[in-house]
């Protein structure tokens, strides 16, 4: 697995790097150029309502900025999840109209996160460390579903999870 950065939930807004802001701020600003400086001289007809203009003008503006921020952002939450954002922003430049960033999101990986026994790298959804066998979240003895600290039964078998030993960081939170 590959060394995923660590960015912390409460550091979100590093997820959009500063070449991605200002990449998005120029593409706003050219197609703002385009529309209101470059089109109107190529014009053949006469020009559209100014509301029409206005629409067309900003809504593509905002598409193009969101593009390079959305870019911007799998660029920092690829390493996050163990993934390379090297080849999935190419895959979000080559296919159009956004679908490498619907790929993107429907293919990415958990996050990854370190055992706190061995610190090995480890998915979000994993139950033990493949490492150490270290308890990482909450699950039942019975059919090992992930349960919460609280629960007194499992929600999908019914097994008492009282009888289960459950470590003690999580037992401190059912207490």
């Amino acid at each position: 697995m590959r060394d995923p950065q660590a960015i912390s939930m409460n550091e979100d807004e590093r997820l959009f790097p500063i070449w991605s802001i200002v990449a998005a701020s120029t593409a706003f600003l050219l197609v703002e150029y385009y529309f209101w400086i470059v089109a109107p001289g190529q014009r053949h007809h006469p020009p559209p309502a100014l509301g029409l203009r206005l629409y067309f003008n900003l809504s593509w503006g905002v598409v193009s900025a969101l593009y390079f921020l959305m870019v911007g952002y799998i660029s920092k939450d690829s390493p996050r999840r163990g993934m390379s954002s090297r080849f999935w922003m190419v895959v979000c430049f080559v296919m159009p109209a956004g679908i490498g960033a619907v790929l993107y999101f429907l293919l990415r990986q958990p996050e990854v996160s370190r055992c706190p026994a061995c610190s090995t790298h480890v998915l979000s959804d994993f139950h033990f460390c493949p490492q150490c066998n270290y308890r990482l979240t909450a699950n039942c003895g019975n059919c090992f579903r992930t349960v919460r600290a609280t629960d007194q039964y499992c929600t999908r078998c019914g097994h008492e999870l009282e009888k289960d030993e459950m470590p003690t960081r999580l037992r401190v939170l059912g207490d």
